[in-house]
């Protein structure tokens, strides 16, 4: 097998850990002696041992003189767990080959260099631009120690979100409402506005087998939700998070008391100051968001400059109707060359459905 093969496994390796190790990034590793894996191992969560250790106690046979392949540049610097260049020069592998360079200011080049000053031979970038890919979040997150969000809507190919009567139950089918769900497991957090729990009361949960929860995260500037919301009872189950402008306590104490976190944040124009909001949420370790909010929300999130991405989910129907909601309300763009300009789109079927993904270019009106 060829650099490239190898790397090819341990990036499916380091996938496994999607939805457990945030705010760290999967990495996957993997160790070949003589032509044969000898060790395989990924970064399982948050706090554990990294993949490259995990690799080395895989191991079949002694490491002296392998080489190890890894998606992610190994850490030279103490955190949760020990430097992995340690424990790669402690067993002697000859060899290493990195995909993806670690934007960390603490690692930066520095785990490479340490490796090649110890007489390491080091190959990097193979396959970086796929590497890169599936820690698209991690390197937002490590540079602007703020969460990495994800715009999330359906809509039929009239653009409506729900009909002339508010029904959206349900647009797309369940492959594409499957998808969704493992979104929910990839993303830290879920973000909703106050208007989408009235109107819906919804859980926000991720229910697929083995998933994991978000945290649950709603703007409510005057908290007006109700105490009664499926939101407010299952707080001691799944974090829960009000981010919120109202001072009173006695608005907030029956929140409180149902496990909610009550996090007061900036007023802008009358609502919940999202910059303010993504600074706070950032500092709290929440590296990821998937915002399904409603059209206000929507609006406000592109307009604020806080979206990185778009997921787009089109079903092959028309509603029409004046009245129905369109998934971006606000006042909008006057002109069409002040649109906010999507790029590097790809689409992707999902049974009769298909999700459109793209990267939110930075636009002059939401600079963030």
């Amino acid at each position: 097998m060829s650099d490239e093969e190898y790397m090819r496994l341990a990036l499916e390796l380091a996938k496994v850990g999607c939805g457990f190790v945030a705010p760290n990034p999967m990495v996957g590793a993997v160790i070949v002696k003589d032509g044969h894996i000898i060790g395989l191992g990924y970064h399982e969560r948050y706090g554990e041992a990294h993949a490259e250790r995990n690799a080395l106690a895989a191991c079949t046979e002694p490491a002296r003189g392998a080489t190890m392949y890894v998606t992610l540049e190994p850490c030279c610097h103490y955190g949760k767990q020990p430097p992995c260049v340690e424990a790669i020069l402690e067993a002697g592998i000859s060899r290493v080959v990195i995909g993806s360079r670690d934007p960390n200011p603490l690692v930066a080049g520095k785990g490479a260099a340490s490796l090649r000053e110890k007489g390491v031979e080091v190959i990097s970038d193979v396959l970086r631009e796929e590497c890169d890919s599936i820690n698209y979040v991690f390197f937002h997150y490590i540079q602007s120690k703020r969460p990495y969000v994800a715009m999330k809507y359906a809509m039929t190919m009239d653009g409506k979100i729900a009909t002339r009567t508010g029904e959206s139950k349900w647009i797309t089918g369940e492959e594409a409402r499957r998808h969704v769900h493992e979104q929910r497991h990839r993303y830290s957090a879920i973000m909703v506005g106050s208007g989408t729990v009235l109107t819906d009361d919804p859980m926000l949960t991720c229910r697929i087998e083995k998933g994991r929860n978000p945290v649950r995260i709603v703007c409510d500037t005057a908290l007006r939700i109700p105490v009664t919301s499926q939101i407010a009872e299952t707080a001691g189950q799944i974090p829960t998070i009000l981010a919120t402008c109202c001072k009173e306590s006695k608005r907030q104490e029956p929140f409180l008391q149902k496990g909610c976190k009550i996090l007061m944040v900036r007023e802008e124009n009358g609502h919940v100051d999202l910059r303010d909001l993504m600074s706070r949420l950032g500092e709290m370790k929440i590296d990821s968001i998937l915002l399904e909010g409603g059209a206000t929300l929507n609006w406000a999130a592109l307009e604020s400059g806080i979206v990185q991405r778009v997921l787009a989910y089109v079903s092959p129907k028309l509603f029409g109707g004046d009245g129905a909601k369109a998934p971006i309300g606000g006042r909008g763009v006057d002109l069409p060359k002040e649109g906010y300009r999507l790029r590097n789109s790809r689409i992707m079927p999902l049974g009769e459905d298909f999700l459109i993904e793209s990267e939110v270019e930075a636009h002059v009106y939401g600079n963030y």
